[in-house]
């Protein structure tokens, strides 16, 4: 038995005992070599060489009105400050599957991970060499027509040389960050140092550089939120506490005076204390809805006064973005009501994201479950519905993070599903989460947690896939745009609102209609919810009559049916659906083949294809428990994958002689002898699954 034959059995322990064949697929970010898969041509190199992307008539656009649509993907921590000799090359990996911008999340962590200079006793100054080391990338990017997106504030922890109160009981200081003088301070000079720094390798300060397409203020961070989730009690005990945490008491007590002061109580007329969650269901209307009035204003405030401070006083011409509306356990509403002042309104979600277990003493993570089941079978609760919610009439809408985590069995449904929704609602752009957290040093052919889409052969070849989906909107737009308003007594109230109304916190607003029409936020200033005609009964057709999807019966299935995509997902060996070019039949219970031309041209008259055949992933010996709902043992290199075999079927092909079929390796290289295509009554038959891969090349001979 070889190395790779055992590598391959030692797999199967990482997937039920179906049959299916697994093989080693570690994908190769360093591959220079021409590609079948390429799609850097849908970039339009260098960034920015008409000048900044514009909103206009609610959308992103190009200096001469063109529509620009963004497919990004998300750099993190230690990764956004790649050592020179990487940059490049990871700048031109990213290209030629179509990413045309880069996320910059989590800038603001100390060095190695960030540009903070982690020697001093303060975060006031950047490290040099990693500042030169994102100077550098960011140029390269650009090169390629790969745009960046600047965060500020997302994971900064402060020292005692700040000058803020218990830099130790922070955290990340999220709702601090709105209303403590000092906390804002600092986050303006920190927005001035960086946006007013000069790029060497660009010659160009960020503020004026027209390769920078957003700069977003905060992330997942709501004041709001924090009131309603129990966070504002000053409660804070435990040092360094990481994300999410309650305030200190003395920001509590701060809080509560302003509160007063805002409230107009003069002293000895009587100090009114703040709402706690337990409370709210007894408050009255009156009551509640007062001291709602006051976080909206808040953030509303925060959120004006940051704008025009980067405008203004700063001078940045990019879009500006304030965070996004991330929890849909609850209503988003109040927060966009604030956000929707900027220029872009913006949303996360993660399908079934894993649910921690922490040790109480030390906060540290010990575990985790997910229910680990398909989207398919749930549509109304989906991650394209729970994302409907936020798009505001008149801004253009960006989901900056999305996913189904790591080790989700059923991920490979996640990109082409929100790629071909996407583009129905014209949505203007979306981010996945996240390419990478460390440096391409440290970079395996293994997945280290949850989130890392880079060495995921299924995840990365969807990318190329949904890139030419979505950037050429290949997808129409929806037919009909519902749209729907809310008075800010409704926005207020809704924050209290039975959690059963998820995600939309709208009665009477039936779920099914994000999967069926676009749907807008029309505005904050009256109260209307449409009445609509229809129902959720299977298939949910888009009003364009592209998108399909099946539910019921645990064996749900969504159809993209273009002229020039087209997919199936899902459950395909039970339904066995097709498309006008595309049919299958195959081995696996699960799967998600798509299929693009890459010539511009309708599937059925293009000379060249793009086939994507993607199931599980998993690492070699990864190991789960007995429920299949977590991983004990995570496993060790390389990611290996569960081959999708059967036979893929091309119909409708005109005038085609010969069809020639590479499978392509994890560099997007042609892979062993040709594959198989054999001219049906059907039309052209291709086996797939050996070798194992998750795409192929296809060349139409006429």
């Amino acid at each position: 038995m070889t190395a790779m034959q055992r590598i391959a059995l030692f797999a199967l322990f990482a997937f039920s005992a179906l049959g299916q064949a697994v093989a080693p697929f570690p994908m190769d970010w360093r591959a220079a070599s021409p590609s079948p898969a390429d799609v850097s041509f849908l970039l339009d190199a260098p960034a920015g060489k008409q000048g900044f992307i514009q909103s206009r008539d609610g959308h992103l656009a190009l200096p001469d009105g063109a529509r620009f649509r963004v497919w990004g993907v998300n750099f993190t921590g230690a990764a956004t400050t790649p050592a020179r000799e990487d940059a490049p090359r990871v700048a031109a990996h990213l290209a030629r599957f179509g990413v045309n911008c880069v996320r910059f999340h989590f800038l603001d962590n100390p060095a190695p991970r960030g540009l903070i200079d982690a020697s001093r006793n303060d975060t006031q100054a950047f490290d040099a060499a990693q500042l030169d080391r994102f100077d550098f990338f960011v140029a390269e990017l650009r090169k390629r027509g790969i745009y960046t997106n600047i965060n500020l504030n997302v994971g900064r922890t402060y020292k005692t040389g700040d000058g803020v109160k218990d830099p130790e009981l922070l955290g990340f200081a999220k709702a601090l960050t709105y209303f403590d003088s000092r906390l804002i301070e600092l986050q303006r000079e920190y927005a001035r140092a960086l946006l007013t720094h000069r790029n060497p390798y660009t010659n160009s300060e960020y503020r004026n550089e027209p390769a920078v397409l957003i700069v977003e203020l905060v992330n997942e961070n709501s004041i709001v939120e924090s009131w309603f989730s129990g966070r504002l009690l000053g409660e804070a005990r435990r040092f360094n506490p990481g994300t999410w945490t309650d305030i200190p008491k003395r920001y509590e007590r701060d809080l509560t005076q302003l509160y007063n002061t805002w409230l107009g109580t003069r002293p000895g007329s009587g100090f009114v204390e703040r709402l706690k969650p337990k409370e709210f269901a007894s408050a009255s209307r009156e009551r509640f809805q007062l001291e709602a009035s006051f976080y909206i204003d808040l953030e509303r405030r925060y959120f004006r006064e940051m704008g025009e401070f980067l405008r203004k006083d700063v001078g940045v011409k990019s879009l500006i973005a304030g965070t996004s509306d991330h929890n849909h356990g609850a209503s988003g509403y109040p927060l966009l009501s604030s956000t929707s002042q900027l220029d872009i309104v913006d949303g996360h979600v993660y399908w079934q994201h894993p649910r921690y277990s922490t040790d109480p003493a030390t906060g540290r993570q010990t575990g985790f479950e997910i229910p680990n089941s398909p989207m398919v079978n749930d549509p109304l609760h989906s991650s394209v519905v729970e994302l409907s919610r936020s798009a505001v009439a008149g801004k253009p809408y960006t989901v900056s993070e999305v996913n189904h985590p790591f080790p989700a069995e059923y991920a490979a449904e996640g990109i082409p599903i929100l790629a071909a929704y996407a583009a129905l609602h014209d949505w203007d752009g979306i981010f996945w989460y996240t390419f990478e957290h460390k440096t391409p040093a440290e970079w395996r052919a293994v997945q280290p947690r949850f989130f890392e889409i880079r060495p995921d052969p299924v995840k990365m070849s969807e990318i190329a896939s949904g890139a030419l989906l979505f950037l050429r909107a290949d997808v129409r737009a929806a037919a009909t745009t519902v749209t729907r308003s809310y008075s800010m007594e409704q926005v207020r109230e809704s924050i209290r609102m039975d959690r059963r109304e998820r995600p939309y916190f709208t009665p009477g607003f039936p779920l099914w209609t994000p999967l069926a029409h676009s749907t807008r936020i029309q505005s904050f200033e009256r109260d209307v919810v449409p009445q609509l005609a229809g129902s959720d009964a299977t298939p949910i057709v888009s009003d364009t009559g592209e998108l399909k999807w099946h539910h019921g019966g645990n064996t749900g299935v969504v159809t993209i049916d273009t002229p020039r995509s087209q997919a199936l997902i899902g459950f395909v060996r039970a339904r066995r659906p097709a498309t006008r070019n595309l049919a299958a039949a195959v081995d696996n219970d699960f799967c998600a083949i798509t299929l693009g031309s890459l010539d511009g041209k309708p599937v059925a008259a293009a000379s060249r294809l793009l086939l994507t055949t993607g199931a599980r992933v998993a690492n070699t010996d990864m190991k789960w428990n007995e429920k299949r709902t977590s991983i004990t043992d995570w496993g060790r290199e390389p990611t290996v994958i569960e081959a999708v075999t059967g036979t893929i079927t091309l119909t409708g092909l005109q005038r085609a002689r010969r069809v020639s079929v590479r499978a392509l390796d994890g560099g997007g290289r042609p892979l062993g002898s040709p594959v198989a295509a054999r001219k049906t009554a059907a039309g052209w038959e291709i086996r797939i699954g050996k070798p194992a891969t998750v795409w192929y090349g296809i060349t139409i001979g006429r």
